[in-house]
């Protein structure tokens, strides 16, 4: 019900604010629509756990306030019992939450995030196509200083070839570009130069230009960025191994996308304790105090979560501590409250 209430709310904000955009790129009508319904899938599955906190703590402060949980305990229920039900709504919300990230989540995230690289960032890249240095394969290593998505053009390309942990021949170029040709990976190299390594003496062949097959395809030279998002989770972990085996400066994002699609559910619990223990108390100042201390709890949640994944992006900091940390630490706060609460 909360979501129910609150994603259209959100709709009307991101559309007041980027009607203005939509409008001078003519977006046609159907295009919006299916955006929004991608936006709707996208968010509800990232605020889930946060709504079903605020709802929790809703729900139970109006008990509170009525007397009924003084009534419950009172009646030789114990606090675990009464904390049953809201454990087994936490599972099916987990459960909608796992569906959700797995499956709907990542073509959601694909609609949403193309459509705001095409109409609303015009500005901005989906592409990290600046300096690209990446293992290809087990022996194959290329680098870009520069790559044009558009026109599928590349400037001071570098590929070096190994075996045994031996260089075999090194090819520059001063320009490489992209050629369609029956699904071939064919490339247009301009002032090629190719260097075979020998025991004596090198052996060198150059040409003004020169179009050759690479065992690489465009996309696995830059992948988009929110590549990651948009992938079913057997996939993703294919995508992450062969990502990580070329050497790619973004596996630090994408793997925070893989481990998320597990630490979501579990907050799901983590919070719902949470919201049980801090609401389940009578207070002056009823329901409104209880949200005020829910919302700030939240606040507080999302702000480590966000700390630790922008960590996690910028540097070496380890993805599977930056998504778990958060929960660990709202893990033990919920044990505690849970106790002072049964007290």
């Amino acid at each position: 019900m909360m979501l129910l209430l609150f994603i259209p709310i959100g709709i009307t904000v991101h559309l007041a604010e980027k009607i203005g955009k939509i409008l001078d790129n003519e977006v046609p009508l159907g295009e919006v629509l299916l955006y929004f319904l991608d936006f709707t899938i996208y968010f509800a599955h990232l605020l889930f756990p946060l709504f079903l906190f605020l709802s929790v703590i809703w729900f139970t402060s109006k008990l509170a306030n009525n007397t009924e949980i003084v009534a419950f305990l009172s009646s030789g229920v114990s606090f675990s019992r009464f904390l049953r039900p809201y454990m087994i709504g936490a599972s099916i919300v987990a459960l909608l939450s796992i569906v959700l990230g797995l499956f709907l989540a990542p073509k959601a995230s694909e609609g949403f995030n193309d459509f705001s690289y095409k109409y609303l960032k015009r500005g901005r890249k989906a592409v990290d196509n600046e300096n690209v240095f990446r293992q290809i394969n087990d022996n194959d290593i290329i680098y870009v200083s520069n790559f044009d998505v558009k026109n599928k053009k590349g400037s001071n390309f570098t590929l070096e070839h190994f075996e045994n942990d031996k260089l075999v021949h090194r090819i520059t170029a001063d320009n490489i570009k992209y050629i369609e040709k029956d699904s071939t990976s064919t490339y247009e190299l301009t002032n090629y130069v190719k260097r075979k390594v020998l025991d004596h003496e090198d052996e060198l062949e150059i040409l003004k230009k020169k179009d050759t097959l690479f065992s690489f395809q465009v996309d696995d030279l830059i992948p988009v960025i929110y590549a990651a998002e948009t992938k079913m989770y057997g996939d993703l972990k294919r995508f992450i191994a062969k990502e990580e085996a070329r050497g790619s400066s973004n596996v630090g994002r994408f793997k925070l996308v893989l481990y998320r699609k597990w630490s979501l559910p579990v907050s799901v619990f983590i919070l719902t304790i949470i919201a049980v223990a801090v609401s389940s108390i009578k207070r002056r100042g009823g329901m409104g105090v209880n949200l005020a201390v829910g919302i700030c709890i939240a606040m507080v949640f999302v702000f480590f979560d966000k700390i630790f994944g922008v960590m996690a992006e910028q540097s070496d900091f380890p993805p599977l501590v930056a998504v778990w940390f958060p929960n660990i630490i709202f893990g033990v706060l919920a044990v505690y409250l849970l106790q002072n609460a049964k007290r």
